[in-house]
This record gives C-alpha cells, structure tokens and sequence, in this order.
C-alpha cells in the first residue's frame, strides 16, 4: 500500500465481538436472532412503555461489555495513533474500549455516546452509570432521575434520536482531512456513519474495508478484507506503518 500521511478510522461492533461484546446485524448478532430487540431500540418505545424501559435497565445491567477488556484489534489502533498516522478515531461503539486500550480520548468521536454514562431525559443530568446500575441491582427496576424524577436511559443515542452537530461536523472533517480512511467492522448501512466512506471517497481518500461481511461501498474500496479483524487489523497497521517509514 502507498504511503499513508493521515488515516482516519470509522469502527463499528464488530470490532468489539473478540472482546465478548456481541454485534448487532452480523450471523450471530442482538438483533439478528432477536429482530424485535431491535424495534424496541426507539427512543418513541422507550418514552412510552415502562416495559421497555424495565428490560433495557436489565440488559444494561448484565450486559458482557463490563468484563470485557479490549483485544489486539483495539491496540492496533493505539500503535497507529503512536506512529503518528492516526487523523480521528470514529467509533459508532459505546463500550470505551478504545479508550482503555490507550487511545487518547481527543482523537475518538463518539458518534452514538457512551453506555458508560446515565442521563436524564427531562433535565439532561449525567450520571455515572455504575451509581444507576447498583439502584436496578438493589431492586429498582426502572430508576428516575435523581434530581428531577424524570425518565434515564444511557447516554447513547437510540434510533429516533438526532447525533450532535458537534460530533458530525467532527466525524465529516476527519473523513475529509485524510488520505486513508480504515472501516471496521461495520455493516456500513446505518447513516450518518455509513456516508463517512463517501465523503472520504469523495475528498480524494483511499478507502479500506475490514469486516467479515459484504458492504455496500465494497466496490469503492481499494481493499476489501473479509478475515477475523482481531488478526486482520494489527497485520494492516503494520503494513500502514511500515509503508511511512
């Protein structure tokens, strides 16, 4: 591969699966095997039905992405940054492995939040997630805010919601700014963060897909790797690496 200068990095879950943390669209994946936990991922179904809200309280509490520990996908990332390669992180994950890997928190844009964090629907409190978490565990099924009384939920954004204006313009300039743009594992057909490989195409970047499916910007690639990305991805940030050298 050419000598990269600037690589910005969109990933999705499946980066995430050697950790423990299942995906969602994949062969095996949440809404795969259970198409109706994916109807019920609407902010509209959250608001109206404590039911709703009762089960994602659950889910959150036994959720595998507490125990689990980033893998070598995520510290390849950190030996990319390290190298002076590294434009942005974009991750659509709300698990911080990124970060707990050594990515340094200013290049990862979090497109849809982070599950580590509550907020309050109606007065916009942020809480610490592990303080919400010990309320359900103590019994309370679906937990009010502290302050105003009013409906928690994570602080990531559920279908029906809008993504910041802050985070997009970030994700949209790193997707601009750089000559390499990396997709991994991701499905590339949820939007906005899909059309990152477009604006990248478009701005004259290089585009590289690692995920273990087909994707729709797979004919606009210059590379398409389909392998495990636990092996995949340290083996091409050497090879990004290497070539600046």
């Amino acid at each position: 591969m050419n000598e990269p200068t600037s690589v910005s990095v969109l990933t999705g879950a499946g980066i995430s699966t050697d950790s423990g943390i299942p995906d969602f669209r994949g062969p095996q994946g949440v809404w795969t095997k259970n198409p109706q936990a994916e109807a019920n991922a609407t902010i509209d179904r959250y608001l109206a039905d404590p039911d709703v809200r009762r089960a994602s309280w659950q889910a959150r509490l036994e959720s595998p992405a507490w125990k689990a520990q980033p893998n070598p996908a995520h510290h390849a990332l950190v030996e990319l940054e390290q190298a002076g390669l590294l434009r942005a992180l974009i991750t659509q994950n709300i698990d911080e492995l990124h970060q707990r890997a050594g990515s340094s928190p200013g290049k990862v844009i979090e497109l849809h939040g982070t599950m580590r964090r509550a907020e309050c629907l109606t007065c916009d409190l942020i809480t610490p997630m592990e303080e919400v978490l010990a309320r359900v565990a103590a019994g309370e099924q679906d937990p009010p805010c502290p302050r105003c009384g009013g409906i928690q939920k994570s602080n990531t954004i559920s279908f029906g919601q809008h993504l910041k204006p802050e985070v997009i313009d970030a994700a949209l300039d790193a997707a601009r700014s750089c000559d390499l743009f990396v997709a991994i594992g991701t499905s590339l057909t949820v939007h906005p963060a899909a059309g990152l490989c477009g604006e990248a195409l478009d701005a004259g970047a290089r585009l590289v897909i690692v995920n273990a499916q087909p994707t729709p910007y797979d004919p606009f690639a210059d590379r398409v790797i389909n392998e495990p990305i636990g092996q995949a991805l340290p083996a091409l940030v050497k090879e990004l690496i290497d070539a600046a050298r």
